[in-house]
């Protein structure tokens, strides 16, 4: 009797050890988000360089599929504990091929339709029908932990979630012409609700103001050089010391800080709020010297200047040649049909967006 409590008591010992050293030994535990533990993570404390490379194509119906493989790769950098700087590139891959090839970036995100001919680089599981991600071909274990981690985060209700922000129709014209109601707007709602606060203006709309710009697309790019979701010129966000417009956050601080600038100069006119933002709005399309030389057209007509239909109603004897001698206007000629069609189309939005959310 004696004998059995001794060996009863050693295996009770022994497996009170071995909990402790399962619930002790690093990384044990830390293998549902990557395939193992700090120890065997392939990425742990690196920093990346990623390039979204979808085409012209992501403007179009899939507009949105660069916002979310941004997304996705900001959550992938959170559970590797990595830093990940993502550059978005519409015009295509063959240099940025290249650059992978000899170590330049670490990642690529591309149609899966370009694989073919490229043995020589590692494809990631399709993320969406339209993006899988690639790599180096001597990156065999980072291809794997990527597709891990891909299996996994696509099982998760976290990407159930964040994919029905991105893909469905955020047209709101659309969407109010059906009746629907939604609290949902685009799937940068938190961050226009921000910037819109420092701002002071409902956030509906300054979303109107973004779908206007890129269809709330942050691969966006004009001929002019203005890029992401507020169609931010490089000279403009280098002014307001923002570096990254492919970034949202920063692209939309960027967009705000200078529609902050210029509401701050038309303020000063005494305007009502209503006029006041149709007055921005103009600016921040045409900027704040047409504006500028538009009020003071409609002044030498006896206008209001303070009000925008009368100012707008004038614009268009800008275009003539007699403007040329018209010492009222700095500027010369102004076409101004652009930017009286960018009025008009914000607020048409913005009335259609607060039919879909009547709520502030």
């Amino acid at each position: 009797m004696m004998k059995l409590r001794e060996d009863t008591a050693k295996i009770l010992r022994c497996s009170v050890l071995t909990i402790i050293m399962a619930f002790t030994a690093p990384g044990l535990f830390e293998g549902s988000k990557t395939s193992g533990g700090a120890r065997d993570n392939a990425f742990t404390d690196k920093e990346l360089t990623c390039v979204i490379i979808l085409g012209d194509d992501m403007r179009g119906a899939h507009g949105l599929e660069s916002g979310f493989c941004y997304e996705l790769l900001e959550k992938f950098a959170q559970d590797n504990r990595c830093t990940i700087t993502t550059l978005v590139d519409g015009k295509g891959a063959c240099g940025w091929l290249d650059s992978l090839r000899a170590g330049r970036v670490d990642m690529l995100v591309l149609h899966p339709d370009v694989h073919t001919g490229l043995e020589d680089l590692n494809f990631s599981h399709r993320i969406t029908h339209c993006s899988s991600w690639a790599t180096a071909a001597d990156n065999v274990r980072e291809i794997r932990q990527i597709n891990n981690w891909i299996s996994n985060i696509r099982a998760s209700e976290e990407y159930l979630h964040l994919h029905d922000r991105y893909f469905r129709t955020f047209d709101p014209h659309k969407r109010a012409g059906r009746g629907e109601i939604s609290e949902i707007i685009s799937p940068y709602d938190d961050l226009i609700k921000k910037h819109a606060s420092e701002l002071g203006w409902d956030w509906r709309m300054l979303a109107a103001v973004v779908y206007q710009e890129s269809q709330f697309s942050i691969s966006s790019r004009s001929h002019r050089g203005a890029s992401g979701l507020m169609q931010v010129m490089p000279h403009t966000a280098a002014y307001y010391k923002v570096s990254d417009l492919t970034n949202p956050d920063q692209n939309l601080l960027a967009g705000t800080s200078h529609l902050k600038r210029l509401q701050k100069i038309f303020s000063k006119c005494g305007m009502e709020e209503g006029e006041l933002i149709k007055f921005t709005l103009a600016a921040y399309n045409a900027g704040e010297g047409r504006v500028r030389d538009c009020r003071n057209f409609a002044a030498s007509r006896q206008a209001d200047t303070n009000v925008w239909d009368e100012v707008a109603g004038l614009i268009p004897l800008m275009r003539e040649d007699s403007i040329l001698e018209d010492e009222s206007v700095r500027l010369g000629k102004f076409n101004g049909e652009e930017t009286l069609e960018y009025v008009d189309s914000v607020m048409s939005h913005y009335e259609a967006i607060c039919r879909i959310c009547p709520q502030r």
